[in-house]
């Protein structure tokens, strides 16, 4: 059956697990287009009343009952769509194949629209998120009123998923596991390339031929150019950078960089077309933006109606996601779970605390990585590289690994981990909990006033802040007991306005020693060795992780109601 006949308005779709960060977004989508969408998941929260209110009829439980009970209420069978997080045993899934239902995964839906209208589509080992989530939302800035498929919460639209009345439709395209190869969008985007997703591809040439495969299906490829691999494997119709405008078609190159955004010149074909300010610091965000922008430059939007609609970008939820002030420490969420996305958060923060100036309330004074290690496969494939991004924080906090569906593997977990970094580090305090519970407690115990708390995962590290609150409520006052990272004692801690200049003691924690200054643009100069296999380059969400992990699902370590952030909507764990 050809993918158009995939949407046909008169044939129901039903969503197994239709809570997932991209199942969501398509159901919603479809129901506000007219098709009769149901879906189930044991969840509830925000997303669900979303979906609701978007048309989508929610059912609580997933059981074969409830697979008779769409069939019954239709004259036409209704196409059952699934997602890789969902398995063979689900009891929906069991009785749609008894029926001879057609089940069908979501990347066949999501090819049928990309192949419906013009589209771009973005994918890469990092950044595609937040990439797409900047294409959409300058689009929808200057007027073009796209529709958008996107791996998070856009602030601009308080929602993963958007029905516009535009040409285009803007996807992000998941590399994990392999389905994006069923995509032909008129313009792809590949943002970077290096190993990931192990438990999908046994080495980088893997991934680098399934990604060969997307491109060689577009109509035109915008690649970056700083990314080694790219820049070797793949060949581009337009490629962009953020380190030279020499060679290519678009060129971001900074000229003032600070905590709270980027001042960067804007280069076309190796001319001079005027400035940029990004309130978006680090350099992984420039390299985002600038993708962005090209994108909009190839589909004629001016460079000044793109200039205007910049200074007001905001990344996706879950992307250094301020959460709030918890006790004089600020803490922020951000899904980083790969050694180089760990790597790039922990130097835009520093950036924050050396600068003076800061894109949250007060500029911090030191940083404590709270990272929850997620899956086996990764951890174990890049132990050596976490330790080393890690180490450029002041203080570590390890909640125990996500194993997001994955059976152990003897001697990878997060002491293995604390190991690896104290061999790096012997003056790194690093510190292991059982529970999200206890390193909150841990976090009471032993950080201060003036700390930027960063707890970074892709599982459900993202419940560490209702925890914080609970404890705070809990505590009237939050002793500061147990001075850590090189018992630099912070005492007496006033906020300190973000363009204000601060004096940092600390100076040997500025430069990670897998981070230097040419490094940010997506961490594409990275090279991390594990074994034999080297992987050059420089966030993304597996589809595998996507009922486990969207949208604040239910946690093994509590509750399961749906996270509230600043972006006004549920948080994509």
């Amino acid at each position: 059956m050809p993918q158009s006949a995939l949407l046909d308005r008169h044939r129901p779709l039903h969503f197994i697990g239709v809570g997932g960060i991209g199942m969501s977004a398509l159901a919603a989508i479809l129901a506000e287009r007219g098709f009769n969408v149901t879906g189930s998941d044991p969840r509830d929260g925000a997303v669900m009343d979303q979906l609701r209110r978007r048309g989508v009829r929610v059912f609580r439980q997933q059981n074969a009952s409830t697979v008779d009970a769409i069939c019954s209420g239709t004259s036409m069978a209704p196409l059952v769509v699934t997602s890789t997080a969902v398995p063979q045993s689900n009891p929906e899934l069991q009785q749609a194949v008894r029926m001879g239902l057609q089940v069908v995964h979501r990347s066949d839906l999501l090819a049928a629209l990309i192949d419906a209208q013009p589209s771009i589509a973005v994918a890469g080992s990092h950044g595609k998120t937040t990439t797409s989530s900047l294409v959409a939302t300058l689009l929808q800035a200057t007027h073009q009123d796209p529709t958008a498929v996107i791996g998070g919460i856009v602030p601009a639209f308080g929602s993963n998923g958007r029905v516009g009345k535009g040409r285009l439709l803007v996807a992000e395209a998941d590399e994990s596991d392999g389905s994006l190869v069923k995509f032909h969008p008129q313009l792809a985007i590949l943002t970077n390339l290096e190993l990931d997703h192990t438990d999908h591809y046994p080495n980088l040439e893997a991934l680098v031929a399934t990604l060969q495969r997307f491109a060689a299906g577009a109509g035109q490829l915008l690649a970056n150019r700083d990314c080694p691999v790219l820049r070797d494997q793949f060949k581009a119709d337009h490629w962009w950078s953020i380190t030279s405008p020499e060679a290519v078609a678009f060129a971001a190159i900074p000229r003032q960089e600070q905590g709270d955004g980027t001042l960067a010149d804007w280069y076309e074909n190796g001319q001079l077309i005027g400035q940029i300010e990004l309130p978006l610091p680090g350099r992984h965000n420039l390299s985002n933006a600038a993708a962005a922008i090209a994108a909009c430059r190839l589909e004629s939007v001016s460079f000044a109606d793109l200039s205007q609609a910049i200074a007001s970008l905001q990344t996706p939820c879950r992307r250094f996601d301020y959460r709030g002030n918890w006790h004089g420490r600020q803490v922020v969420d951000d899904y980083a779970h790969h050694p180089s996305e760990v790597a790039a958060t922990l130097a835009m923060a520093r950036l924050m605390v050396t600068s003076g100036r800061s894109s949250l309330p007060l500029v911090p004074l030191r940083l404590v990585a709270v990272f929850q290690p997620h899956r086996y496969s990764r951890t174990a494939e890049f132990l050596t590289a976490f330790a080393a991004a890690l180490s450029a924080a002041d203080a570590v906090l390890l909640a125990p690994l996500y194993a997001a569906g994955e059976a152990p593997i003897a001697g990878i977990d997060s002491q293995a981990l604390a190991a690896a970094i104290r061999n790096l580090d012997r003056q790194l305090t690093v510190e292991v909990c059982d529970s999200l519970d206890a390193l909150a407690e841990q976090l009471a115990r032993s950080s201060k006033p003036g700390d930027l708390v960063l707890a970074m995962g892709a599982g459900d590290v993202n419940y560490l802040w209702p925890r914080l609150q609970a404890l705070l409520t809990a505590n009237s006052s939050i002793e500061n007991n147990s001075p850590i990272a090189n018992n630099n004692s912070i005492a007496n801690y006033s906020p300190i306005a973000s363009n204000s200049s601060i004096t940092n003691n600390n100076p040997e924690k500025y430069n990670s020693p897998i981070i230097n200054s040419d490094l940010i643009a997506n961490d594409s100069s990275v090279k991390y060795s594990s074994g034999d296999r080297i992987n050059n380059s420089v966030n993304g969400n597996s589809a595998a992780d996507e009922l486990s992990t969207a949208y604040g699902s239910s946690s093994p370590h509590g509750s399961s109601q749906v996270n509230e952030n600043s972006c006004g909507e549920a948080a994509a764990a």
